[in-house]
């Protein structure tokens, strides 16, 4: 039997149009900047995978990512997996208009689906994770643009 786990769910405003988010959360080249720097590709579009892999605390962790749901500046999903280790999750980003600016609504879904004796996908760490990503590196790079 399979334990599902409430999902980690993080909620960011910036101080951004929603366009300049959606950008900074579709686009290969400013996702580089602020969230993955390996990542080679990366395109909203339901189908799309991509493949790059990511060190940490010495270890290497293939990712694998699979578009399954786009609403053009609203929301994205995508499956995420690792390569050679057991699991499945999601993640989806949703974004709405707040008064001056966006707020997004960040769930990843399926965290316990991966070995629990490995610290990287430990709860604590995938919430610590996704905090330092929406409100401290995304927040800084789309806050810090000029407009």
């Amino acid at each position: 039997m399979t334990v599902h786990a409430e999902p980690i769910v993080v909620e960011q405003v910036y101080e951004a149009p929603i366009l300049e988010v959606w950008k900074a959360i579709t686009d290969k080249d400013q996702m580089r900047r602020w969230y993955f720097e390996p990542m080679a590709d990366f395109k909203p579009e339901v189908g799309f995978e991509t493949k790059f892999t990511v060190q940490f605390e010495g270890q290497q962790y293939v990712h694998h990512w699979k578009v399954t749901d786009v609403i053009f500046g609203r929301r994205i999903s995508y499956s995420w997996k690792y390569e050679g280790i057991p699991g499945d999750s999601s993640v989806t980003w949703e974004l709405s208009e707040t008064p001056g600016g966006t707020k997004l609504k960040l769930t990843c879904r399926g965290i316990e689906t991966y070995p629990q004796d490995n610290p990287a996908f430990t709860r604590e760490s995938c919430q610590t994770g996704w905090d330092y990503f929406l409100r401290e590196a995304l927040k800084a790079f789309v806050e810090s643009r000029p407009r």
